[in-house]
């Protein structure tokens, strides 16, 4: 007993509170998953059985896009795609398959007012893109237009950013881009019209223009689909004196439309 007292003590009387709080509303609201509505123990989590549909990306990939091979090569190969068209950023990874499960959570975040999800995504982003994150000056989210985020109350690229960054001594720029153009959805557009769609839809915030030369930025955004919004991104940001520039994004669509 007297051991539980001292430990008791060395936490701070703010965190117990927090704890408290979040056991009386654990058993008023018992946390249940996203996905599948069943009960889990704690929150941000998902239930086994969601975990068992999540197409998490691993093994090899184009070293540039991350799209993943079916085969084992060698590190640093290049898809064909990138062989013959090097995107503008330099490594994208993600850390979901783009499917009906992936898309789902994704939409209840987006759409469904599931912010409670950002950490959960957060930490999966963190442990997909631990090289990434060591080698990033700036940790930054793709910005949304002000009309749309009037409307959604969030940006959910913001929201995933800083879940990411918990503890690993980034700050992110939540600022660092903004959208100066509203565009219209992309969702049936092809590839080409997307890059034509996100053309001139971005820029650096004066507050920035000087303090980027050099610079090694990570962009967060929470679907990867052709690449064109963060190749527009990217082609700013160069402009703006950044020396390279990765993407990390939750899901990817493996198949892009042309």
């Amino acid at each position: 007993m007297e051991g539980r007292r001292e430990n008791d003590a060395s936490v701070p009387l703010t965190a117990q509170l927090a704890g408290a709080a979040r056991a009386g509303l654990d058993l008023l609201l018992p946390p249940r998953c996203p996905e599948t509505g069943a009960l889990i123990s704690g929150a941000p989590a998902v239930s086994a059985d969601a975990w068992r549909n999540l197409h998490f990306l691993a093994g090899p990939c184009c070293e540039c896009c991350g799209l993943p091979f079916d085969i084992d090569l060698p590190a640093g190969t290049l898809c064909a795609a990138c062989e013959a068209s090097p995107p503008r950023y330099d490594r994208a990874r993600a850390v979901l398959a783009y499917d009906d499960f992936s898309k789902s959570l994704l939409l209840n975040l987006k759409h469904g007012d599931r912010t409670d999800l950002a950490p959960l995504l957060g930490r999966w982003l963190r442990r997909a893109g631990r090289a990434l994150i060591a080698q990033a000056d700036v940790v930054a989210p793709v910005p949304m237009h002000r009309s749309r985020l009037f409307r959604r109350r969030f940006n959910q690229a913001g929201l995933l950013a800083a879940g990411m960054t918990q503890g690993t001594g980034h700050r992110p720029a939540l600022d660092l881009l903004e959208r100066i153009r509203a565009t219209p959805t992309q969702g049936h557009l092809s590839r080409l019209a997307r890059s034509r769609n996100v053309r001139g839809a971005f820029a650096v915030r004066p507050k920035y223009r000087g303090e980027l030369d050099g610079k090694r930025v990570l962009l967060v955004d929470d679907v990867f689909t052709t690449g064109a919004t963060v190749e527009e991104c990217a082609r700013i940001l160069r402009r703006a004196g950044v020396d390279a520039v990765d993407v990390i994004t939750v899901a990817r669509v493996l198949r892009p439309r042309h």
